[in-house]
């Protein structure tokens, strides 16, 4: 028994929870580094997605001016994704003319990888489509 009345045994509760501040933060901190990551995966997929819809619009309006051909738009396409992405990227870029409401349409496909960890991905997990209205 202790000079104050109570049980030896009383004084043991702050030796139990010394080290669990240290614990506390490895597992904050674990969980605020998972979610900065995802964060930042989420921002470059988009990343991806939005230069991969601008190269497709450009690449078909570019296809459909009067002294250019649909292969040199999807020629443009691919330069675009190449310069900004990566030539994995620019693998699979294809174009199709389309009649639309009696107007006649440019369309260019894009099929990319889908950035999961870093640009590393998974093929032909993105498709976006450009369009522009032929001459």
């Amino acid at each position: 028994m202790l000079r104050d009345g109570r049980h030896g045994s009383d004084c043991r509760g702050a030796d139990r929870d010394r080290g669990s501040a240290v614990v506390d933060f490895v597992l904050v901190g674990a969980l605020v580094s998972l979610v900065f990551m995802a964060v930042i995966q989420l921002a470059l997929v988009l990343h991806v997605r939005n230069t991969l819809i601008d190269a497709a619009a450009t690449g078909a309006r570019y296809g459909t001016l009067a002294d250019r051909s649909p292969a040199d738009g999807v020629e443009r396409a691919v330069s675009l994704i190449g310069g900004a992405l990566g030539e994995g990227y620019a693998a699979d870029v294809t174009y199709a003319e389309q009649t639309v409401d009696g107007a006649r349409l440019l369309e260019i496909t894009v099929r990319a990888p889908l950035p999961v960890l870093g640009f590393i991905g998974p093929g032909g997990g993105i498709e976006v489509r450009g369009h522009a209205a032929l001459p």
